[in-house]
């Protein structure tokens, strides 16, 4: 008996050293916890400043006149007067199409013509001659209906024939195919030999006239009634930048002109024009770019873009709370304005946000707030 008791007091003994060396671990590890090092964070205080909204629109360039350079008659194409990129002048030759049915059908006409008009001169000599014999009674007023009628007909016959001459020159002149306007020639698809026509889908060539271009872009309905009211206050942009397809600033700005008139169904948005001057010829028709639409926006409220943390496509900001803990707020934003973002709703004139280390921040989170600076107008 005296075996198992001192059996019992040393397991109680081993159990009770146990549990002291657990909680006196425990109270290391809370110390340790306690006197962890603070986080330090430096924080925005955020106030009402002008800001410069800036949107991009991708668009399409094309020349201010683009002309499909179509046969007009049927047949073979007998020369090519230009090389594609060429710049030609309004009225210099482009192709010509073999003519030699042309020509034969304008002497056919003139043919007919000639025989029309002797027809007329025979028509008028016959009335002249029949005019006098009435008038002495010699021959019926039936017999001058008659000859005054014959002669009206072949006066229509020449007319005819005239009309018919003119069509067979005009479908002549049209296998010699000229420049409507001046610009730049683009690509031919078509060779000396090759049978043209003007059902063709494709044209002989594109002219575009490209000393100024314009760039067409898309606003959705929203950013278009945005638009609308700014420009009625005054507050529009009327002039606008371009990014080229390098990636570079264009050096001249345009003017914006609203394209068309209603919202497309299917998209939902509506079509600008930008126009911008071209005079060193860089902006080709066909090309691409990126339109900027900047306006001015006072008293607004910024947060750089470093300081917001995307979640699943919504927006949080760290901002210091009372005893430097950190709150997680969401925030909408309403554009951008060089590396910051326009706030729409989320925080208030005055509110501390976190500008740094916001990957290891989390709500309730005690930090040391390190360095806190004001927000200045731009």
């Amino acid at each position: 008996m005296q075996l198992f008791a001192q059996k019992g007091t040393t397991t109680k003994t081993i159990l009770f050293t146990s549990l002291s060396l657990l909680l006196l671990a425990c109270g290391n590890n809370q110390q340790q916890q306690v006197q962890a090092p603070l986080t330090d964070v430096d924080f925005l205080e955020i106030q009402p400043a002008t800001a410069h909204e800036e949107k991009k629109y991708p668009g399409s360039i094309e020349g201010s006149v683009n002309v499909d350079i179509k046969a007009q008659v049927t047949g073979y194409l007998d020369q090519i007067y230009v090389s594609e990129g060429d710049f030609v002048q309004k009225g210099q030759s482009l192709f010509r199409i073999k003519g030699d049915v042309y020509k034969q059908q304008v002497n056919n006409s003139q043919a007919f013509l000639k025989a029309a008009l002797a027809t007329e001169e025979n028509a008028r000599i016959e009335l002249e001659k029949i005019r006098p014999l009435v008038a002495g009674k010699v021959v019926s007023q039936l017999q001058l209906q008659t000859a005054e009628a014959n002669y009206a007909s072949a006066q229509a016959q020449v007319a005819q024939a005239r009309a018919a001459l003119g069509s067979s020159e005009i479908n002549a002149a049209f296998s010699l195919i000229k420049a409507p306007v001046s610009g730049y020639i683009g690509r031919i698809p078509n060779r000396i030999g090759n049978l043209v026509n003007p059902a063709d889908a494709t044209p002989l060539t594109t002219l575009s006239e490209i000393n100024n271009v314009f760039v067409y872009f898309s606003l959705s309905e929203a950013d278009f009634i945005s638009f609308v009211k700014d420009r009625k206050a005054g507050e529009g942009i009327n002039t606008v930048e371009l990014i080229i397809a390098d990636g570079t600033l264009y050096d001249h700005k345009g003017k914006l002109e609203i394209a068309s008139g209603n919202i497309d169904r299917t998209t939902g948005s509506i079509p600008l024009k930008a126009v911008f001057p071209n005079p060193d010829k860089l902006l080709r028709s066909g090309g691409s770019g990126k339109v900027i639409l900047r306006k001015t926006l006072p008293s607004s409220l910024t947060v750089p873009m470093s300081s917001v943390k995307d979640i699943q496509n919504k927006y949080f900001v760290f901002t210091l709370a009372d005893s430097n803990k950190i709150t997680m707020k969401p925030i909408e934003i309403a554009g951008k304005s060089d590396n910051n973002y326009i706030l729409k709703t989320g925080l208030k004139a005055g509110d501390k946000v976190a500008i740094n280390r916001i990957d290891a921040l989390n709500e309730g989170m005690v930090v040391k707030p390190d360095h806190l600076r004001t927000q200045q107008a731009n």
